[in-house]
C-alpha cells in the first residue's frame, strides 16, 4: 500500500494539470499551469507563462557546442535532452541554431477529438483558414523556434513548405526542429539564415494530423522538450536546455574555451608539457590560469 498511494497522488496531480482549466489555449493549460511546469526558472516569462531566457544569454549560446551543453546537463541529472539523426537544412555554413522553443504536438487524425480541438479554437479566436500548422506560426517572436512533434510522420507529415519558412524566419531569425518532414527544400535553401532539423524532406503536404497541443511538454526523439527551453543545434544534433540551466551552459563554455586557449598558450610556450596540461592541475597551474583568465574576461569584446 505505501508503493501505491503516492502513485496515486501522482496520477491525481498530473490529472490536474492535463484536464481543462477554463480552456485558456488549446492544450488544455494555463499559464499558471506553464509556470508551475518550470517553476525552476526565476526570471522574465511571456504573457502565457513561457519562459524568457534573455537575449543575451542566447547571443553567448551561439558559441556553444553540444557537448559542452550536454556535460553541464548530465551532471544536473537531466539524461534525456539530447536528439540526434537529423537531416538538416543549413543557409550558412557553421551558423548554429539557438532559439527559445515554442512547442507543438500532433497526433493521426482523429474525427471526434479534431471537432473538440476545432471548436476550442474558434473560441480562442484562431484564424480557421488553412492549416494548423499556422497557429503555430501565429505565436512566434524574435529569437523563437518551433519545435514540433509529429510524430516522424513523412509522407503528408510535413510542417511547412518555403512560403511558411519565409513566415517563420522573418518572424524569429531563426529557423525550425520538427521530428516529421518539411516540402519545398529548394525553396527553403534559399531563405539566408534559415536553419532546420527536420526527419526528412517529402513533396506532399500536411494531411491527416491534428494539433493537440501548443507550448505544452513534447517529445522529440528520446529528448523531453518544455516550452521555453533553449533549443541548441549543432553538427552532431539538438539539444534543448532547460530554461534555468541556459546560464550555466554558457558560463561553462566559455570556462572550456578559455582553459583551451591557456592550455594551448603554455604548449607553444613549452611551459608545461601535454602531460601537465591533460592531466589534473596543480594548484600553482590553477592560479596562473585564473589570474591570466581574469584580465581575458575583462577585456573589451570586439
Amino acid at each position: 500500500m505505501r508503493t501505491i498511494v503516492p502513485r496515486l497522488v501522482l496520477g491525481s496531480m498530473l490529472g490536474a494539470v492535463l484536464l481543462p482549466c477554463g480552456f485558456a489555449q488549446l492544450g488544455m493549460f494555463s499559464r499558471e499551469q506553464r509556470i508551475w511546469l518550470t517553476r525552476e526558472w526565476k526570471g522574465e516569462r511571456f504573457p502565457d507563462g513561457r519562459p524568457k531566457v534573455p537575449d543575451s544569454i542566447l547571443e553567448r549560446m551561439r558559441e556553444v557546442t553540444a557537448e559542452e551543453a550536454w556535460t553541464v546537463l548530465r551532471e544536473a541529472g537531466y539524461h534525456y535532452q539530447f536528439e540526434g539523426n537529423w537531416k538538416q537544412i543549413v543557409t550558412e555554413p557553421g551558423k548554429r541554431l539557438v532559439g527559445r522553443a515554442v512547442t507543438a504536438v500532433f497526433m493521426p487524425l482523429r474525427p471526434d477529438v479534431n471537432q473538440v480541438l476545432r471548436e476550442q479554437a474558434r473560441k480562442e479566436g484562431r484564424s480557421m483558414v488553412g492549416l494548423e500548422n499556422a497557429w503555430v506560426i501565429d505565436l512566434l517572436e524574435k529569437n523563437d523556434v518551433p519545435v514540433i512533434d509529429l510524430f516522424g510522420k513523412i509522407k503528408d507529415g510535413t510542417f511547412i513548405g518555403d512560403n511558411l519558412g519565409t513566415s517563420i524566419y522573418t518572424k524569429t531569425g531563426t529557423g525550425v526542429v520538427v521530428d516529421g518532414a518539411v516540402r519545398d527544400l529548394s525553396g527553403l535553401l534559399e531563405i539566408k539564415g534559415f536553419t532546420g532539423y527536420v526527419r526528412d524532406f517529402h513533396p506532399s503536404a500536411l494531411r491527416e494530423v491534428m494539433l493537440v497541443g501548443i507550448n505544452v511538454p513534447v517529445r522529440i526523439g528520446q529528448a523531453t522538450v518544455m516550452p521555453g527551453d533553449v533549443v541548441l543545434g549543432d553538427p552532431e544534433g539538438v539539444v534543448f536546455i532547460p530554461a534555468h540551466l541556459a546560464e550555466k551552459v554558457v558560463e561553462h563554455s566559455e570556462d572550456t574555451r578559455l582553459r583551451d586557449d591557456w592550455s594551448q598558450e603554455m604548449l607553444r610556450q613549452g611551459k608545461y608539457t601535454p602531460g601537465q596540461i591533460d592531466s589534473k592541475w596543480t594548484p600553482e597551474m590553477e592560479a596562473e590560469f585564473q589570474k591570466w583568465a581574469a584580465g581575458r574576461r575583462r577585456a573589451p569584446k570586439r
